[in-house]
């Protein structure tokens, strides 16, 4: 008996004090995934930091220097992965590349609906295009704002803001650890079970809150809600342009979509300018709402979302009502 206690505390002891799978991703989202899956198998780092956009982000030498120790890398198809994700390779050849967006119908990224203004010409000019690589080891779409236009499609990479989506990209997650890490195997299929069922919770929570909002239609400075929007069955009507402010008659055009459409609320990001939402706010009598799809705390993020969506999408009484 106390042989196979020993035996026991011997094996106990070799599976907490083994090292953690290091993992990097690319935004702070994707940290939560991880480490819901993951648990305390996992040590997780984000590249880019908060406050940074994808948009143009490099990698610090620190985090360079860590990639080369790294066993996993999350990708999602953001910008700065297609400019770096040679030299990531590079760095480490032996640590394995997931692409979350694999198995993804990835949509394409609005462009506004009003006309480029004079000397803009279309955003996409001379923009690359990023393709899945064989295997399953490309990295994904161009980041959104990168190259929007008419002719050439952008894909949008921003897939983190549907739930049901994140579901899909946990299940990616899980497995690639498993692979990694067999003996964890069950540990990171039960914590995947648990995330599962909050994301389904807060996907059936969305879905019921939404339902009586009669006006679907939202406006955001850079458009990246889309999966959420398409999930809800929601329009977001994007104000920037290839990450450039509406000129003078592009704003006009705008405001004059906003009240015919009669949007109550505009989304910016911490990363973008709040000048034009705020111009065309102002003359629809809406409100400018500061909503980062790269919030750390995702499941209270997309509850906050529609909340705002419901005030705002909710008719007004009238005064009749009111009496």
């Amino acid at each position: 008996m106390r042989y196979l206690l020993s035996v026991l505390l011997t094996l106990l002891g070799g599976s907490a004090g083994a090292d953690p799978l290091r993992v990097f991703v690319s935004v702070l989202p994707q940290k939560t995934f991880v480490e819901r899956v993951g648990g305390p198998g996992v040590e997780v780092q984000v590249m880019v930091q908060p406050g940074a956009s994808p948009h143009t982000y490099d990698p610090t030498p620190r985090q360079v220097a860590a990639l080369a120790r790294a066993d996993l890398y999350v990708a999602v198809g953001v910008s700065f992965e297609d400019a770096w994700m040679g030299r990531i390779r590079a760095a480490n050849p032996r640590m394995q590349i997931l692409d979350s967006s694999q198995g993804i119908d990835l949509r394409a990224m609005e462009a506004p609906d009003h006309d480029a203004e004079p000397g803009h010409g279309h955003a996409d000019e001379g923009q690359p295009k990023v393709a899945h690589g064989p295997g399953g080891q490309g990295t994904g779409p161009a980041e959104a704002g990168e190259g929007v236009g008419h002719d050439h499609q952008v894909r949008d990479p921003h897939l983190w803001t549907s739930p049901p989506l994140v579901k899909q990209m946990a299940a990616g997650i899980r497995d690639a650890l498993t692979q990694l890490d067999p003996g964890n195997g069950p540990t990171y299929a039960a914590n995947y079970a648990a995330f599962a069922a909050e994301l389904d919770s807060l996907d059936r929570e969305i879905r019921a809150r939404l339902a009586g909002v009669a006006n679907r239609r939202f406006m955001v400075f850079h458009p990246a809600w889309g999966y959420f929007a398409d999930t809800y069955g929601l329009t977001q009507v994007p104000i920037e342009r290839g990450g450039k402010e509406p000129g003078p008659r592009a704003l006009a055009a705008l405001i004059d979509q906003a009240r015919r459409e009669q949007v109550r609320v505009i989304f910016v990001q911490p990363q973008f300018s709040r000048k034009a939402a705020a111009q065309v706010a102002s003359a629809i009598g809406g409100r400018v709402e500061v909503m980062d799809p790269l919030a750390p705390d995702y499941l209270g993020n997309l509850s906050r979302v529609a909340s705002v969506l419901v005030e705002a999408g909710t008719p007004r009484p009238s005064v009749e009502s009111r009496r």
